[in-house]
C-alpha cells in the first residue's frame, strides 16, 4: 500500500514510469533525483501519508526501500 502511492509520488516529481520504481531503486543513482528532487518527494510523501519526516530521518533515505520504512515507522506511532 505505502510502496504503491510512494511510487505515484516518485514517478510524478521525477516524470518516470511507475514500472520503474523498485523497492531496491536509489533515488540518486537510480532514478536520476537531485536534491530539490528528494525534498519535493518528502514534502509529497509528509502530505499524502499526513505525517512529519524530520530532517535527520530524511538524510537516511538512499533508497524506495528506506522511504517506505520511514513511512511504516511514522504510521505507526
Amino acid at each position: 500500500m505505502e510502496f504503491e502511492k510512494l511510487k505515484a509520488i516518485i514517478a510524478d516529481v521525477l516524470n518516470l514510469d511507475e514500472n520503474d520504481i523498485h523497492m531496491d531503486s536509489t533515488f540518486v543513482d537510480d532514478l536520476g533525483a537531485d536534491s530539490l528532487d528528494i525534498f519535493q518527494i518528502i514534502m509529497g510523501i509528509e502530505e499524502t501519508f499526513d505525517i512529519e519526516i524530520d530532517n535527520e530521518d530524511a538524510e537516511k533515505i538512499v533508497t524506495v526501500g528506506d522511504a517506505v520504512e520511514q513511512i511504516k515507522n511514522a504510521t505507526n506511532d
